[in-house]
């Protein structure tokens, strides 16, 4: 038995969620995936999978044998990569979490040349505004946002940084009117998101000034999705980043009020599992995200003020290096 390919066998099965998937997606007949995941299991002497209404799992041993053979197999493809010099690219299956707005607007644009350098590789994109377990989707990074990233003993790296704002759409600000100040957000529609973990409260800075602010709305929804759609329909204004209202903010349907006070920024975080170093295939795909992110740096100034202008996009930076997280930031 060839362990090496036993195990790339295994971990397509429980990847896929069946013998026929598994067979599908490796271009071989079934009875030669059955055969290969018997002869693991009488190997090893334990059962590694049980079958389910959600189709094969893997039992407790095939998850601990699932999470070491996915490494032991990443560790064998950049050892034949580092022989093979940098020239020859990556290869394999690169699975990635990301927030389902956030890749369709930018990281989906920008897969086309990431995928032309690499013509070996595939990508599966796991779309969800939730926070997912790595580990248990065998994922080999996530990108997500926030100010801080809550609860994980992850590795993460910062790739990119955008400032929040107040946002609305041009037809909301006729109708309403335009806030003078963070104080008289109380008395517009706030249209807030519940995934954003920060709550209704928000700080406020000038200077040495600084505003605290609850926003109320009657309209609370769990998907960015939702959010853009709401205040691009004039239901009221978000505090959202600029990553989330980019399209609008450069042509004008949506645009940004209060822009001389600032707020808390929204980073993107590239999250590798914990417990093993990240592949080289997440490595180089966070290092391509965060040289696209820095292009993404706005020209457009689509601010509705009352004697304020702007904010410098200059003062936009990304941070670098990889951090070790252990709590909130």
């Amino acid at each position: 038995m060839d362990r090496l390919a036993a195990m790339q066998t295994f971990i397509r099965v429980v990847e896929t969620g069946s013998f026929s998937a598994a067979a599908r997606s490796m271009s071989i007949g079934q009875p030669a995936i059955s055969k290969s995941i018997a002869q693991l299991e009488a190997h090893l002497g334990v059962r590694l999978l049980i079958r389910s209404t959600r189709g094969l799992m893997p039992t407790e041993a095939g998850q601990n044998f699932y999470e070491r053979a996915k490494r032991t197999i990443e560790e064998a493809d950049e050892a034949d990569l580092a022989a093979r010099g940098a020239g020859a690219g990556l290869a394999g299956r690169l699975r990635v979490i990301a927030a389902a707005t956030f890749a369709k607007l930018h990281i989906i644009p920008r897969l086309p040349s990431f995928m032309a350098a690499h013509p070996k590789l595939a990508i599966d994109l796991l779309l969800d505004d939730r926070v997912i377990d790595l580990v248990e989707e065998g994922a080999d990074i996530a990108l997500r946002m926030g100010t801080a990233l809550r609860n994980s003993s992850a590795t993460v790296r910062k790739i990119g940084r955008r400032p929040r704002h107040v946002i609305a759409s041009p037809a909301y600000l006729q109708r309403a009117g335009i806030p003078a100040c963070p104080a008289e957000l109380s008395r517009h529609t706030a249209v807030t998101y519940i995934q954003n973990g920060i709550g209704d409260t928000w700080t406020f800075r000038r200077g040495g000034s600084e505003s605290m602010v609850t926003i109320a709305g009657r309209l609370r929804v769990s998907a960015a999705e939702g959010l853009r759609a709401a205040v691009l329909g004039g239901m009221g204004f978000a505090i959202s980043s600029e990553w989330m209202f980019a399209p609008e903010m450069k042509s004008g349907a949506a645009r940004a009020v209060l822009t001389d006070w600032t707020l808390p920024p929204m980073n993107v975080w590239a999250v590798f599992p914990a417990g093993r170093m990240a592949s080289a295939k997440a490595r180089a795909f966070a290092a391509f995200m965060e040289m696209e992110l820095k292009d993404t740096i706005p020209a457009w100034n689509n601010t509705y003020e009352i004697g304020a202008s702007a904010a410098d996009p200059a003062s936009i930076h990304i941070a670098d290096g990889p951090t070790r997280w252990k709590g909130q930031m």
